[in-house]
């Protein structure tokens, strides 16, 4: 006697995501597991550095992050960005089938570079985006010498 069971993609999908995470290491989609989220270690936190005639710019993707939430600290030449983003669940008869926003601690550390004010950053967060500037000393910033030709 055989017996039929019920085909479902999910299945075969979460069995490929296993297969593919003990591969690389690490969990590519947080799914769920029972009523809480797939627990993780820290996120990686998307950054883009800049460099000004004036200033190096950090600019980080921070979404649903509130502000408080938010720490920076400048310690023995390092520049540190930690915080958590929470998840925040409804009850209301919502079951979730995927989760694969990224939730939890996260931090990101950057060495000050030579010629920058390490006591001088400043920071600022609208709309999900973080930018902590941090300003050149004067001798780090490029001069332009002008030359007579007589």
């Amino acid at each position: 006697m055989s017996m039929l069971t019920k085909w479902n993609p999910m299945t075969e999908l979460d069995a490929l995501q296993n297969r593919m995470s003990s591969f690389f290491g690490s969990p590519l989609i947080r799914r769920p597991i029972g009523d809480g989220i797939l627990p993780s270690d820290e996120w990686a936190l998307p950054v883009d550095v800049s460099e000004g005639p004036t200033e190096f710019v950090i600019t980080a993707e921070l979404p649903e992050v509130k502000k408080e939430d938010v720490k920076i600290t400048v310690e023995d030449g390092m520049l540190k960005i930690a915080g958590e983003r929470k998840f925040e669940k409804e009850e209301n008869g919502i079951k979730y089938h995927r989760i694969e926003r990224s939730y939890g601690a996260f931090a990101r550390s950057f060495v000050i570079p030579e010629g920058a004010k390490g006591d001088k950053v400043s920071a600022e967060f609208r709309e999900g985006l973080l930018k902590v500037h941090l300003p050149k000393c004067e001798k780090a910033r490029p001069k332009a010498i002008e030359i007579d030709v007589a």
